[in-house]
């Protein structure tokens, strides 16, 4: 079993050595695949060190969306994608996908260091272990992914986007696979180790976006838009069982086309 994160342990990160937060803005995208165009003259703002959080039906574009702003989808058109300080944006963004996509020969501590290596640049080995104790996997550098739980291995895959210290994340549903303790357990850890970076989460589960999300949008429509954003209350990870969030809940349900039948007298 995970150990529980507790956001009062020791967290290396702190407000003086966190990259500078900054908005990511996109302006007129366009993908299409075989013809078929996923989205077309599509705009989307993301405010500096806050959460946002998408959801939509399967197919409706998202993870290709999020794979065009970390420019890894070729055939995509953007009218402009631009940082808010003006300066240039692909090189400060970390992308962490729903598979943990560790190296199965290598460490977990050679997994962190991964992106260090290939740029040819010194891994920094204690700041590696720093982040596995800050990710509750302390004295499991050596282990192998094999050797490792699933929740093990996001935590590890978790380590590894906070070593490459970039002020943009885009996350593709990274807890999807996990038992609902775990994710619960990862959502907190990761809002705490994450802040004051700017960060896009695809998901399919409308209470973790009420729950992470400072704002929560939906994909919708051939080709897609965004509907109304909903603006969450307070800041995250905050409680989803009170009356303000239930009716959010249904909200967003309504959105993602969900039909709710309740019991009369209900």
């Amino acid at each position: 079993m995970l150990p529980t994160f507790n956001p009062t342990d020791t967290i290396t990160d702190s407000p003086t050595n966190l990259p500078g937060a900054i908005g990511v803005t996109l302006t007129g995208a366009r993908l299409a695949y075989d013809g078929i165009v996923l989205f077309d003259g599509l705009d989307l703002t993301l405010a500096a060190a806050t959460w946002t959080c998408l959801l939509g039906k399967s197919g409706v574009g998202k993870s290709s969306l999020l794979r065009l702003i970390a420019g890894l989808t070729a055939g995509a058109t953007a009218t402009d994608l631009s940082a808010s300080d003006g300066q240039p944006l692909p090189s400060r963004i970390a992308y962490m996908a729903q598979q943990d996509l560790l190296l199965p020969w290598l460490s977990a501590r050679d997994n962190i260091l991964l992106g260090s290596r290939l740029r040819g640049r010194k891994a920094p080995r204690d700041r590696a272990d720093e982040l596995l104790a800050a990710v509750g996997l302390s004295g499991r550098a050596h282990a192998l992914p094999a050797t490792l739980s699933g929740g093990e291995r996001q935590r590890v895959a978790l380590a590894r986007t906070l070593m490459e210290d970039r002020p943009v994340v885009l996350m593709d549903e990274p807890f999807s696979a996990l038992d609902a303790l775990t994710r619960h357990n990862l959502q907190d850890m990761s809002v705490t180790l994450l802040r004051g970076r700017t960060i896009l989460l695809v998901t399919h589960d409308p209470l973790e976006a009420l729950r992470l999300g400072d704002r929560v949008l939906v994909m919708d429509g051939e080709p897609a838009h965004f509907l109304p954003e909903i603006t969450l209350p307070r800041t995250p990870p905050r409680p989803t069982a009170t009356p303000e969030m239930a009716a959010l809940h249904q909200r967003l349900l309504a959105q993602l086309g969900v039909e709710q039948d309740w019991p009369e007298g209900a």
